[in-house]
């Protein structure tokens, strides 16, 4: 080695004693030099020098012995080693020394001490300290603050202070500041963690060294006689320092992830917690790839780490959630925690195991914050489910009720896309929540169900509206394939969803029957000035009546023939018992009496009608024997033996127990039977229908007005 070589050199190349300086004023240089030395930042580059080793250990002597001419003699050489020395180790970078000297080799990485620790020096001043503490020197620094805090306690338990007790509380103060100091820098160490390169890290394994002497130096605890407040000798119970650093940098990285202006960009959370995904991720893999190894087992670093990355999201989660969200912002929430946390993209990444294990990582959220974040969310789901299916509506009154142009087939018409529709809707929704939890699943199916019992009357309301406005001609075949779309909706509730649909087919039953009823009126509007012709001259003369009410509402209601059962049998049982009973109402009316020459020619030109109109029935699928009511009051008319009469009314009020004395008195009128025979007839009706019970599917006079004339002459 260059420079073991040459120190013999230099000292046979000593000055005279006349050449060099007094030994005094020697003296008095060389502990100025050796002071300078330890101040000096790069100290811990004559530990690793033997010269250095050399000079201090000769220069301590020096301080501590009588002087003699031979320490005189020698101080001119040792300067001139030191200042040689001491120039080499000024050309390195400071702040290379700073790190490197965090593993000054006065302490290995395990806190045991080297020979070089053993030499005791005086310690440095507190600001000279406080300099090596902002360089990052702690250790050096460390060995300092703790010779000072000896050095304090020694001179207390001699009773030093006694006469001065501030001048020991201004020292303890010192001694408690630069230790606070350090612990500081500590932190802003283990917060710079994510900032370095990856294999940078001499400064954590420094900080591990430092924590483990600290631990050892105030291993009894409080040191004798010192007082709670003077904080002397007491553990700085800096690795929980080093844990309370880890919190804040998790803190600081997660506060650092990107957040951008709902304003800017409606996805602004889904991005935000993308990035959050990203930057955790990253962090964890730096973790266990390059800072583990730095700390000892007993540190759990990568436990740590994920506990406090654990902490800070739950914290900053819940903060997001103070804001006014919306159904998506909730959702992404719910997803990202129920999902996207555990896993393979966040702590489930296969990178990141064993050391990280998802099932030991509690919930993010406290269980009354995620009750919340759920009932928000259903009750967002319930406004957007509303959305969507008002959307739908919008878009069959812009592409079908104002489309002028209207180039569908009519077997298109009679299938709308309704159903298709809102069974997406419902199924996206629903599968969605799924992935959350599974009662979110039904919650969804339950709100779904719930909406559509308000859509469907606000769907029907808005038909009938526009069809009132516009009469338009293709206002049947789009109502049978509505009604169509609706009863498949509700198939489709319950064999894809297995949905409750019993409030919804109530519900469904109400509408339809509002259609036909509406259906009714807009036929009633074409059929009644024919009806009214019913029993005139006209009538009698031709069967232009009849064929004109039959062509009008067998144009009306070709369409219903496309319907899907049940609504099919509603709607055409409803118009075939319109057509019956309004042909009945208009045979019964107040008029002038029928002559016996004609009595036998109506009743057999209401039978041959009765029939048409049941057979034009049957073609459009109808089953219904509402006809037969026509039949029984033409019997009546026409029959000519009187005792016969009672047989037919007989007949009549068997197959409608809902007729009244009132329209067979008004039937009476008619065939002009006499007061005694008719009230005999009439009398035993009365008797019979106290206990008879009328079915709800064979109603039909009970709809049909009596006349008010008849009613008075009866009386």
């Amino acid at each position: 080695m260059d420079e073991n070589k040459e120190i013999p050199e230099t000292s046979e190349k000593m000055e005279s004693p006349s050449e060099s300086a007094s030994p005094e004023q020697s003296i008095e240089d060389e502990e100025t030099d050796s002071v300078s030395e330890l101040n000096s930042p790069c100290n811990n580059q004559e530990v690793k020098s033997p010269e250095r080793g050399l000079f201090r250990m000769l220069s301590f002597r020096n301080k501590q012995s009588p002087l003699t001419d031979k320490a005189s003699e020698d101080s001119g050489p040792l300067r001139r080693i030191k200042k040689r020395l001491s120039m080499r180790g000024s050309k390195r970078n400071e702040e290379a020394n700073c790190a490197k000297n965090m593993t000054d080799t006065s302490v290995d990485q395990t806190g045991e001490s080297t020979g070089a620790e053993s030499i005791k020096r005086e310690p440095l001043s507190v600001m000279e300290i406080n300099q090596l503490i902002q360089k990052k020197q702690l250790l050096e620094a460390f060995a300092n603050i703790r010779s000072l805090e000896d050095e304090l306690i020694t001179e207390k338990e001699a009773k030093k202070y006694e006469d001065n007790p501030p001048e020991y509380a201004r020292k303890a103060k010192d001694v408690d500041l630069l230790y606070n100091s350090v612990a500081e820098r500590i932190t802003s160490i283990v917060k710079e963690t994510f900032d370095r390169p990856d294999g940078d890290t001499n400064l954590l394994t420094s900080v591990v060294t430092l924590i483990s002497k600290e631990e050892k130096a105030h291993a009894d605890g409080q040191s004798p006689g010192s007082s709670e407040s003077d904080c002397i000798g007491r553990a700085r119970k800096w690795r929980d320092v080093w844990k309370e650093a880890v919190q804040g940098s998790a803190q600081e990285r997660i506060l650092k992830v990107p957040l951008s202006l709902k304003e800017d960009n409606e996805s602004w959370l889904a991005i935000h917690l993308g990035f959050l995904r990203k930057s955790v991720r990253e962090d964890l893999l730096k973790i266990k790839h390059f800072v583990q190894k730095c700390y000892p087992d007993d540190y759990k670093v990568c436990d740590t780490y994920v506990e406090s990355f654990h902490d800070a999201i739950s914290s900053h989660l819940q903060g997001l959630l103070q804001r006014p969200l919306e159904f998506n912002e909730l959702y992404a929430i719910l997803d990202w925690v129920a999902n996207m946390y555990h896993s393979e993209s966040l702590l489930g990444h296969p990178e990141l195991k064993p050391e990280i294990k998802t099932e030991n990582i509690p919930q993010l959220l406290s269980p009354e914050v995620r009750n919340k974040l759920e009932n928000d969310y259903t009750d967002s789901l319930k406004g957007k489910i509303k959305f969507c299916l008002d959307n739908i509506l919008k878009l069959e009154t812009a592409q079908k009720w104002e489309t002028e142009n209207q180039s569908e087939t009519l077997q298109t018409l009679y299938h709308s896309s309704l159903s298709l529709d809102i069974q997406m809707l419902i199924g996206e929704h629903a599968k969605a929540s799924s992935k959350i939890l599974e009662k979110l699943e039904m919650a969804t199916l339950e709100i779904s169900v719930g909406e559509l019992k308000e859509f469907i009357p606000r769907f029907r309301k808005a038909f009938v509206a526009w069809d009132k406005e516009k009469n338009h001609p293709l206002f049947v075949p789009y109502l049978v394939g509505y009604i169509n779309s609706f009863h498949d909706l509700m198939n489709g509730l319950q064999t894809t969803f297995n949905a409750d649909t019993k409030e919804l087919e109530k519900v469904l039953t109400e509408e339809t029957m509002s259609f036909r009823k509406y259906v009714l009126t807009k036929l009633s509007e074409k059929t009644q000035p024919l009806f009214k012709k019913i029993l005139t001259n006209a009538w009698m003369s031709s069967n232009e009546i009849l064929d004109s009410i039959i062509s009008t509402t067998m144009q009306f209601c070709q369409h219903l023939k496309y319907l899907e059962q049940p609504a099919k049998k509603s709607f055409l049982n409803d118009v075939h018992k319109y057509l019956v009973r309004e042909y009945i109402t208009q045979a019964i009316k107040p008029r002038k009496r029928i002559k016996r020459t004609k009595r036998e020619l109506i009743g057999k030109k209401m039978k041959q009608e009765g029939t048409v109109i049941k057979t034009a029935f049957e073609e459009l699928g109808s089953e219904d024997d509402w006809h037969s009511a026509i039949h029984y009051i033409a019997d009546i008319i026409s029959e000519k033996n009187k005792d016969k009469i009672k047989e037919h009314t007989e007949n009549l009020w068997q197959e409608y127990p809902d007729v009244r004395k009132e329209h067979i008195v008004a039937v009476f009128a008619l065939r002009r039977l006499c007061r005694r025979k008719r009230k005999s007839i009439i009398q035993k009706i009365d008797k019979r229908q106290e206990n008879t019970e009328i079915m709800a599917n064979k109603e039909l006079f009970a709809e049909i007005e009596v006349p008010t004339v008849v009613s008075c002459f009866y009386r």
